[in-house]
């Protein structure tokens, strides 16, 4: 474990830095625009470019030095942290450059993202596969606890430039640890030939087209994302209209939201999990959908933390319960592929929910809870009226679609001949 507890902890300082900068990010752009879509479009143009590069990550990953490749990755994030420094300096930045730069991420950390899973075969002996994971779980988790709480304290006295330079020396960190670290590459028989992946790139979705219960399961799981991530366009400007531009308040949902994933992971660690796994995932759509609902309904700090702390404590019910549904449903010797196809559907449907939710939230809901009429009228006194109402009203709308896909899922699922049995313990 010790080369990877090496690349790890670089990789756990590197995230720490970036959401850092991204939750910074985020305040500037809402300082600038008041808008949420403006901040929508940075989610959608990051997840824009992530959708062709999944077609091709596999391949690259495969072909080529993993550890080149998470440098690569470290490195043009890094670089785009400095592009972003420099237009401050010079006082050129510009919403369009930060647009542009999410989408130059997003293809570069695709791959990066994919290397670092693939190479943890690599560095750590099957007894181990229960341990790297959860070590993994707890960079995205972690990094959630830390850094909107760090940045909303640093933000108001350094800005965004300090928080660049941070997240710049969190990039030295990732790209030293990697430079002292020695990740062999798979051997040649197992990588996939140019050619031949060409030829395969409809193998996934085929796949899953054969098999009415997977296409069930695709189904139900891309309604609950596109509506989670619907909802979650506008988690950020929601708040910062609420508290006018509150940073301390922002980041302290956020770390919330951080401790009720690393608490539910724990927990799902020491249970074990459901013995059906459809069960295990539907019950976390319910579960999120209905704390969330409560989050959207809510109007200050003392609702948004329990509410969010019970909301993030599903997802890895949800998030492991899903995967060991496509585990166990899928021939070992293709599930590369079918992994892609699934997330290719599933990136496209997080796309169009960021495209949407701004202008959906600005230019539908906002008009009309503003005209008073007969609809919007018995909302008032849980919404008001202003730009904010708006924003909850949708995301309200989002969270109860969550919860009725899971009772929907729980239905259409639990009947099917189907379904897997199999255990998420420690095996």
């Amino acid at each position: 474990m010790r080369t990877f507890l090496i690349l790890w902890l670089g990789q756990l300082v590197s995230t720490i830095g970036s959401y850092m900068t991204e939750f910074a990010l985020s305040l500037w752009v809402w300082d600038l625009t008041q808008s949420a879509t403006a901040m929508a479009l940075m989610g959608f143009f990051s997840q824009l470019a992530r959708i062709p590069i999944t077609l091709i990550a596999g391949v690259i990953v495969d072909r080529f030095s993993r550890k080149r490749l998470m440098l690569l990755g470290d490195t043009v994030a890094a670089v785009s942290t400095l592009i972003i420094l420099l237009l401050l300096w010079r006082g050129h930045l510009q919403i369009w450059h930060l647009y542009g730069l999410a989408m130059l991420n997003g293809g570069f950390g695709q791959i990066q993202q994919l290397a670092y899973s693939a190479s943890v075969s690599l560095l750590v002996s099957p007894a181990q596969y229960t341990r790297a994971n959860s070590l993994n779980s707890g960079i995205h988790y972690g990094s959630i606890i830390f850094a909107p709480a760090l940045a909303g304290l640093l933000y108001p006295a350094i800005g965004l430039v300090g928080i660049s330079l941070v997240d710049l020396a969190s990039f030295g960190v990732a790209i030293a640890t990697l430079l002292t670290c020695a990740i062999p590459r798979p051997s040649p028989s197992s990588a996939v030939a140019l050619p031949r992946f060409k030829e395969q790139l409809s193998l996934g979705f085929r796949y899953i087209w054969q098999r009415p219960y997977l296409q069930t399961v695709l189904l139900i799981s891309s309604l609950f994302w596109f509506f989670h991530d619907l909802g979650g366009a506008l988690y950020d400007p929601m708040i910062l209209a609420r508290t006018n531009g509150d940073a301390r308040i922002l980041g302290s949902v956020a770390s919330a939201a951080g401790l009720g994933g690393v608490t539910g992971a724990c927990l799902l660690s020491l249970w074990g999990g459901p013995k059906r796994a459809t069960t295990g995932m539907v019950a976390g759509y319910m579960g999120a959908g209905i704390c969330k609902t409560l989050f959207g309904l809510g109007q200050s700090i003392a609702i948004w933390l329990p509410a969010q702390f019970g909301s993030s404590l599903n997802f890895p019910l949800l998030g492991s319960s899903e995967q060991t549904i496509w585990m166990s449903n899928t021939a070992p010797e293709v599930q590369g592929r079918v992994f892609a196809a699934k997330s290719l559907v599933l990136q496209g449907v997080s796309a169009i929910a960021l495209l949407t939710a701004g202008p959906l939230a600005e230019h539908l809901f906002e008009p009309a809870l503003v005209s008073l009429n007969a609809i919007s009228l018995p909302l008032v006194p849980l919404l008001g009226t202003s730009h904010e109402a708006s924003l909850s009203l949708l995301y309200v709308l989002a969270a109860l679609a969550m919860l009725i896909t899971g009772l929907s899922g729980y239905t259409v699922l639990g009947k099917h001949p189907l379904q897997s049995q199999k255990n998420m313990g420690h095996d």
